[in-house]
């Protein structure tokens, strides 16, 4: 139903062109594709490595473009890094003495088990690492792009980097004790469904006990 100020309810107006009305009505098919492949983690992620194989093979066959590939693996491991960090950093809530007060205690009033929430969630991580290896691909037709340079010393120093960076993030994993998988993931069989009820009947049992 059209409105005064001539909106169609769809997510354009009657003055827009074509191309707006096209690119609005793209955005949300795309929005609703990747909304639906949110679930298939498996399927989602072999198409990001179909993309990476497609990438180191027009890399290998061009054999140039080091410098976007330098910039590509760099981002990755930015990602990556994001991915295995918490949400909110313990370095920084140590520093502020009422939130160290109040997480303590609540970790001894409660023992319920909290899951580990990332500073950069699967979905995103995903999303973006794709469509890294995207951009980087249609980069390699650019020939001004491919920079000339040595490239076994961008390999060194990005392996250097990359050793670096996961040490620094072992040892705050190790020395704040947070694990970023969870390996007590319940499973369920048949029909059963985790639910809200089944969790606080959980609880009360617990409780009675």
């Amino acid at each position: 139903m059209e409105d005064e100020s001539g909106n169609e309810g769809d997510g354009y107006t009657m003055s827009d062109s074509p191309l707006a009305r096209w690119r609005i009505e793209f955005s949300k098919s795309f929005q609703n594709h990747l909304d639906r492949s949110a679930p298939h983690l498996v399927r989602r992620w072999l198409v990001t490595l179909i993309a990476a194989v497609i990438y180191i093979y027009r890399v290998y066959y061009a054999y140039g473009f080091f410098v976007v590939s330098y910039g590509l693996a760099t981002y990755i491991l930015n990602l990556l890094i994001g991915f295995l960090s918490p949400k909110v950093d313990p370095e920084l809530e140590a520093l502020d003495p009422a939130s160290a007060s109040a997480s303590s205690e609540s970790s001894k009033d409660s023992d319920e088990f909290k899951p580990f929430v990332r500073r950069l969630p699967e979905f995103k991580f995903w999303y973006a690492a794709t469509k890294a290896f995207v951009v980087a691909f249609v980069m390699t037709f650019f020939s001004f792009l491919d920079v000339p340079v040595f490239w076994p010393i961008l390999l060194c120093y990005w392996l250097f980097l990359y050793f670096l960076t996961m040490k620094r993030q072992i040892v705050h994993m190790v020395k704040y004790r947070y694990v970023p998988f969870d390996f007590r993931k319940k499973r369920y069989g048949g029909n059963d469904k985790p639910s809200s009820s089944n969790s606080s009947q959980g609880d009360e049992n617990t409780a009675q006990t």
